[in-house]
């Protein structure tokens, strides 16, 4: 067995049981979305394969510990590719993929590679995918909250408000109709242009759907993205 599928079978073993979106089908989707990204921008493969497969296994200590997740999977993946005899210069260039990559750190990497990471990360948030994976994880961080009473601070304004539709507006306005003004490749730009059509349309269609004397429609949507 080769590395890649070496280390995509470690992988697995971190997102065995994960509550919210960040299970095995997420690391399969942002791989691929490396690997189209990459056809066009460049960048070394192998490195970027490793960095996609190894950048969430952080994220169950996350849940239980609180913290960031890319500090644990960078330190996780540095320890299994060096024990894997993966040389420091790949081993180096996975890790500082993996320590920039979460949108939430607001970082701007250096390397193709890790640009791309982020990049791919990023667009598994938009689209008929992504409107699944933020109500699925909204619900389990609800859930988390309710049964552990660990809550994702940064999420206090979309996750745990009381009306879950204002939520999911909320979120919808912070996080993925302003991911592509944060995209870092011209090719990331272009599956993101198509993948917001499908989010506007929802998000126009739940608003008239659950409209309320105390919630008025975001009409305003299309400006924002």
């Amino acid at each position: 067995m080769d590395l890649i599928e070496k280390t995509r079978e470690f992988a697995a073993t971190f997102h065995e049981g994960e509550p919210s979106s960040h299970d095995m089908s997420h690391i399969t989707r942002v791989e691929a979305l490396c690997r189209e990204i990459q056809k066009d921008e460049g960048g070394d493969l192998f490195t970027l394969r490793l960095a996609a497969l190894l950048h969430d296994v952080g994220v169950i200590k996350e849940h239980e510990e609180g913290g960031d997740h890319a500090l644990y999977s960078a330190e996780i993946a540095s320890e299994f590719l060096e024990r894997a005899g993966v040389e420091k210069g790949t081993v180096e260039a996975v890790v500082y993929c993996i320590l920039t990559h979460r949108f939430s750190g607001g970082k701007s990497p250096e390397t193709i590679e890790a640009r791309i990471l982020q990049d791919a990360d990023r667009l598994d948030a938009l689209g008929a995918i992504g409107i699944f994976r933020s109500i699925l994880s909204m619900g389990a961080l609800r859930m988390l909250k309710h049964t552990t009473g660990l809550d994702k601070g940064s999420s206090k304004k979309t996750v745990y408000v009381q009306d879950p539709v204002e939520g999911f507006n909320e979120y919808m306005h912070y996080k993925p109709f302003t991911i592509p003004e944060k995209l870092n490749t011209d090719t990331a730009k272009r599956i993101a242009e198509e993948r917001l059509k499908i989010m506007h349309l929802y998000l126009e269609a739940l608003n008239l759907e659950t409209r309320t004397g105390n919630r008025k429609p975001r009409v305003e949507i299309r400006e924002d993205s």
